[in-house]
């Protein structure tokens, strides 16, 4: 390193970072050029470069009058912590959508077990007048003393019209049916839309250092417990 002079290194940073060489020097290599060795520190921190890097990284900020690389670090602090806010925006925006779509859900869930109540009772009440208008026609031809009687209790039991309630019913049933579809339907999609905002969260929050399974302490002197053991039984 100290064989070359500086004009020569100076030459070899201005390739990188000066003439029309995109991408084959950033600020991240001058940073590690800066901490291996004094030469290249004292080279790299030149005000040339970081102008070159302030222009194209931060094109608002006008020309700095004093350094060059401290106006950088300002801007590149500021940019962090916009990106920083951005990201956390960003997070509780998804959190925001999980808790709309799982409060979805839950109102889905409520209207379709009302839907299916409602369903169940019509069908119960349609099965019954049914009953009644066989009953009413059975009373046309002879029967058993006891089972017309039977048939009159049930018909004098009813209290509406039979054959009108029974097609309003025949609709409501139609109608019950076809709201129960509409909100499964419904249901699936919000459900899969809730697995998406998951999924989204899961790569938003991802961390690859915080969220990797790192061997315990625990399994590593088991490990090595064994691999000593078998070790001896080898030696025997």
């Amino acid at each position: 390193m100290a064989v070359l002079p500086d004009e020569l290194w100076r030459r070899i940073l201005e390739i990188g970072a000066l003439e029309n060489t995109p991408n084959l020097l950033n600020y991240r290599d001058f940073c590690s050029l800066s901490i291996s060795c004094r030469t290249l520190n004292r080279l790299s921190s030149e005000d040339s470069y970081w102008s070159s890097f302030l222009a194209s990284d931060f094109p608002q900020y006008p020309v700095p009058h004093s350094s060059a690389k401290s106006l950088y670090k300002l801007c590149f602090k500021r940019d962090k912590e916009k990106k920083v806010l951005a990201h956390k925006r960003a997070v509780l925006r998804m959190e925001s959508r999980i808790a709309e779509h799982s409060r979805r859900i839950s109102e889905l869930e409520s209207l379709l077990g009302k839907e299916v109540m409602r369903l169940k009772a019509a069908a119960s009440e349609l099965s019954n007048l049914r009953n009644v208008k066989q009953a009413s026609v059975a009373l046309n031809v002879w029967q058993p003393e006891i089972v017309r009687g039977r048939q009159k209790q049930i018909i004098e039991q009813c209290t509406v019209n039979v054959k009108s309630r029974i097609s309003a019913l025949d609709m409501e049933v139609k109608l019950c049916k076809q709201q129960i579809a509409t909100f499964d339907k419904a249901h699936r999609d919000e459900t899969s839309r809730l697995h998406a905002a998951k999924e989204l969260l899961a790569s938003l929050t991802y961390h690859p250092l915080r969220d990797c399974n790192l061997p315990s302490s625990s399994s590593c002197s088991r490990a090595d417990e064994c691999n000593s053991r078998k070790k001896k039984m080898k030696t025997k």
